[in-house]
């Protein structure tokens, strides 16, 4: 079992586009795959076709997420919480859903110390369920954030390239640092393997792209220290339209999302988009070899 993380402190930069359509193409090619969302705003679980419910009545997430897989180590194990993905993908994915909830739980949460590490523990008992755990996470540096770092053992960071981004890649090595600390001095791990910058949201204007994309991935392999990834991942329409796909239900609109395997397989618009995440899945197997 691969555990990889998909985080970069700042927002915006396609944390959750790659974090569902990776697990979508490793799932694609024959891997048993688990996403954990760990983000309070739960964009991976809406994605994953999870939220279907109108009112707050229906809302069958609040008493079972990720939370409760860290808040206990004696109850709420990963086949306990894990859902199916729903007309997301084929074949489908397990979810592990996260809650708007997740924000006032963090305190609580924060006093347990025990549960930073529950979430590692509760993946060993389960070593040969999945091939691969993909974890969306926040856009912060917090207590979900330092769960998602402990817990992996591959680092993608998803980056648009701009300044700001880069800016914040120092935040992002000195938070790996913290964290690699942590694992080897409490749990006696190696440190995180980063796998690289991930170019994300990248323009697809020719003519920007080619006088700023070289100098900005220079920069973050010379002055941030990073490796970056071969794939590019573009800012195509196709990414957006796919997560808002809709079904009829009676009088109803229901929330339909698609990976982008699922849509270019519907239109061709989507075809560019699902062969960058093809290219990514290839290259993260490689890596890992």
């Amino acid at each position: 079992m691969k555990i990889i993380a998909v985080y970069h402190n700042k927002g915006g930069v396609g944390k959750t586009t790659v974090s569902v359509n990776l697990a979508a193409g490793l799932r694609r090619k024959g891997n048993n795959v688990l996403l954990i969302d760990l983000d309070s705003q739960a964009n991976s679980t809406f994605a994953t076709g999870l939220v279907k419910f109108q009112f707050e009545e229906e809302d069958t997430l609040r008493d079972n997420n990720i939370f409760h897989v860290l808040k206990s180590s004696d109850y709420d194990f990963i086949k306990d919480v894990a859902r199916r993905s729903h007309l997301f993908n084929t074949p489908e994915i397990d979810v592990i859903p996260a809650h708007i909830t997740l924000t006032e739980r963090e305190i609580e949460l924060g006093k347990i110390q025990t549960s930073r590490l529950r979430l590692l523990r509760k993946l060993e008992l389960e070593p040969s369920r999945y091939d691969f755990v993909i974890i969306d996470t926040p856009p912060a540096r917090d207590l979900y954030a330092e769960i998602s770092m402990i817990t992996s053992d591959y680092l993608i960071i998803p980056s648009d390239l701009k300044p700001f981004a880069n800016q914040g890649l120092t935040t992002v090595g000195n938070f790996i640092k913290d964290m690699n600390n942590y694992r080897k001095e409490i749990l006696n791990k190696v440190p995180i393997k980063v796998l690289g910058v991930l170019p994300s949201r990248i323009t697809t204007n020719q003519k920007s792209f080619l006088s700023t994309f070289s100098k900005s991935r220079q920069t973050v392999i010379d002055h941030y220290s990073f490796p970056v990834m071969e794939t590019i991942i573009y800012d195509r329409i196709a990414l957006s339209r796919c997560l808002n796909q809709t079904l009829p239900v009676g009088d109803l609109e229901i929330p339909a999302p698609k990976s982008i395997f699922e849509y270019a397989d519907q239109t061709s618009l989507a075809e560019p988009s699902a062969g960058e995440f093809e290219h990514l899945c290839a290259e993260i197997l490689n890596k890992m070899e």
